[in-house]
């Protein structure tokens, strides 16, 4: 891994997954942040990555869905590899504006495999053998399950979400560059991420900013929606570890072990900021918990199973849910300016995804 294109770099995993190659010691290569800087992505996010390593990080503002543009890049950067963030990915958004995903998710994903492989075919050996093409994905392609039973790399695809099936469909063009032409991709399905740099729209960081707000806690339904939760710097590992070890067209589930139901995680993060940063109005966080209508089509329960990852690569993940979500909380804390930009600029906390 001495150059590296990233793409969808200035989103959320994707921002810490660029911090997490600096900050490795043994990293000495080139990032390539390819980023179209929609609603989500966030320059500032890297700002300190670039003024630490000017010669060692671009960024190109680019949409993958545009094949000059994206071979422009790949010729003129040479990667050894490709890691694949660039995605929409807010289920609620998805619900609102399903196109959106469809472009992004399915063509961008198809321009970026053709462009790669194009790329791949002219490169003289040993780097063809050991370029790789890493596409990160979500558990959320295989739908609900019920009470018990976990997601495996085997179980069948059944999104539910428009922006599920988009990523279930991005899966299958990945699969079938790599059984038809030879490409050698990598597939990682993980669990839901939190950590610093995360959008406000996504649960954890809307509770807390909402929290700081004095606003409500709106909990879809009962709260009792279960997800399993993967710190986001032990998915950045985890990627790590599949590029460098695993298997060219072989499928790595990525989970955090932290199956938690919604309701309580909010009363997790509201237990939190009433020793952390106590309200002057409330004697706790939790007096603000509103329970709302449930989102359309709102799958109960996704699990994990990451023994393929622990048993052939020998990655397990470093944090619990409990020290994650401190670390989640106290950086949202220590980094209030990179939240406020966002808040002036993009997003107040509306609730999205009603479907009208």
């Amino acid at each position: 891994m001495d150059r590296v294109i990233v793409t969808g770099g200035a989103g959320f995993i994707g921002a810490n997954y660029i911090h997490h190659l600096f900050e490795d010691p043994a990293f000495k290569g080139c990032v390539c942040n390819i980023d179209k800087l929609t609603y989500a992505g966030n320059p500032a996010s890297l700002d300190d990555i670039a003024a630490a390593f000017p010669q060692r990080y671009s960024f190109h503002q680019a949409d993958i869905c545009d094949p000059a543009a994206m071979a422009r890049i790949f010729t003129g950067f040479q990667p050894d590899t490709v890691v694949n963030f660039a995605a929409e990915s807010h289920v609620d958004r998805s619900i609102d504006g399903p196109m959106e995903f469809v472009n992004t998710n399915l063509l961008g994903t198809a321009v970026l495999l053709d462009t790669a492989l194009r790329y791949w075919r002219k490169l003289e050996e040993p780097a063809r053998s050991g370029f790789r093409f890493h596409h990160v994905s979500t558990d959320e392609v295989f739908g609900s399950l019920g009470e018990e039973g976990m997601f495996t790399e085997d179980t069948p695809y059944d999104p539910s979400s428009p922006y599920s099936a988009s990523k279930a469909g991005s899966d299958h063009l990945v699969r079938a560059w790599h059984r038809t032409f030879g490409l050698p991709v990598l597939i990682s399905n993980c669990s839901n991420n939190y950590g610093g740099y995360q959008f406000p729209e996504k649960l954890i960081p809307l509770m807390i900013l909402n929290c700081l707000a004095h606003k409500p806690l709106p909990v879809y339904g009962a709260g009792l929606n279960v997800r399993d939760w993967l710190y986001v710097r032990d998915h950045c590992d985890a990627i790590n570890t599949i590029i460098t070890a695993g298997k060219p067209g072989q499928t790595y589930n990525v989970g955090g072990n932290c199956e938690m139901r919604n309701i309580d995680i909010v009363s997790t993060i509201c237990k939190l900021l009433d020793e952390l940063r106590p309200s002057d109005r409330l004697k706790s966080y939790a007096e603000l918990i509103t329970y709302v209508a449930d989102r359309p089509g709102h799958d109960l329960r996704y699990a994990i199973d990451a023994g393929k990852l622990r048993r052939d690569l020998g990655w397990e993940p470093r944090e619990t849910f409990d020290t994650g979500l401190r670390k989640t909380v106290l950086w949202y804390l220590e980094h209030e300016q990179w939240w406020r930009d966002i808040q002036s600029k993009k997003y107040q906390q509306q609730r999205l995804g009603l479907g009208s």
